[in-house]
């Protein structure tokens, strides 16, 4: 099982090619970003988890730009979303950015993906809540379209265009892995349908080796076979006999979660958290 980890990136915390070399130096298979593009001022819309939004939800930044600076100083570190707001982005700018930054990057991306929870935040891009799954998927779509051919074009409900050129291809083929993040039936109907992997918040996911064995029936049920979808959890417990029994699961890969913070936090943090990588 391969390990990797997540951090805000923020203007407040350590430097983003700084962790990036970091993780890499201590073994670490991934880096991972994610994003707002910005938080709305009324908070009309509830923290999730409850309480107080963090401070860091409105001071990252953007994910791709954060990601190339720490690829810049990398070889092999994976360089990851986690996740992308796709229905908050232009479908052939991202097309765009996701490419350029596996192509530079000598195939090094991968591109997390989900629909977000903030209702005014996706407003704020004309995005309509209640509709925002069927605009990622066709968005994804035409994506793929852009990735693969020398011409595309793509025609949906919500996406539509007609025969474009669109270079760098990624390097990695047909396209970096899309891996879905979220939980429930309809989440794995979605990663079955047009993403690679799955990617559950390892403490909302409930026992792994059932929830691993639903998603493999429903894309059996699909006519898909579920070796060529991948498990990775995100905010991994670090606990070596959780993290035993998701790889026995079948897990790929787990993500720890690390604060937005200062190089003198962090870095500490990461020398714990490497020596998971060395028991496995």
């Amino acid at each position: 099982m391969h390990y990797g980890v997540c951090i805000f990136p923020t203007d407040y915390a350590i430097h983003p090619a700084e962790i990036g070399k970091a993780a890499e130096e201590r073994g670490f298979e991934s880096l991972w970003f994610p994003e707002h593009t910005h938080i709305p001022a009324s908070r009309a819309t509830p923290y999730p988890p409850g309480g107080e939004l963090p401070k860091e939800y409105s001071h990252t930044h953007d994910p791709f730009i954060a990601l190339g600076m720490a690829a810049a100083v990398t070889k092999k570190l994976r360089l990851a979303t986690g996740i992308c707001l796709v229905i908050e982005r232009d479908p052939i700018v991202l097309a765009k950015e996701v490419a350029t930054l596996d192509f530079l990057s000598e195939g090094r991306a991968i591109f997390g993906i989900g629909a977000g929870w903030n209702v005014e935040e996706m407003n704020n891009h004309g995005t309509e809540f209640k509709t925002r799954w069927k605009l990622l998927r066709e968005r994804i779509e035409a994506m793929k379209a852009i990735w693969r051919d020398e011409e595309a074009s793509y025609k949906g409900e919500f996406v539509e265009f007609e025969r474009i050129w669109s270079w760098p291809k990624p390097k990695q083929a047909p396209h970096p892995p899309i891996l879905l993040g979220g939980h429930g039936p309809k989440t794995l109907e979605r990663v079955v349908r047009y993403c690679d992997g799955w990617m559950p918040i390892a403490p909302f996911a409930g026992d792994m080796a059932s929830s691993i064995a639903k998603l493999h029936e429903v894309a059996k049920n699909a006519g898909r076979d579920p070796k060529t979808i991948s498990v990775t959890t995100f905010m991994s417990p670090p606990d070596e006999e959780l993290l035993d029994g998701y790889a026995k699961a079948g897990v790929e890969r787990a993500i720890f979660q690390l604060p937005s913070a200062s190089r003198e936090e962090i870095l500490p943090m990461l020398d714990n958290l490497a020596k998971f990588i060395r028991q496995s």
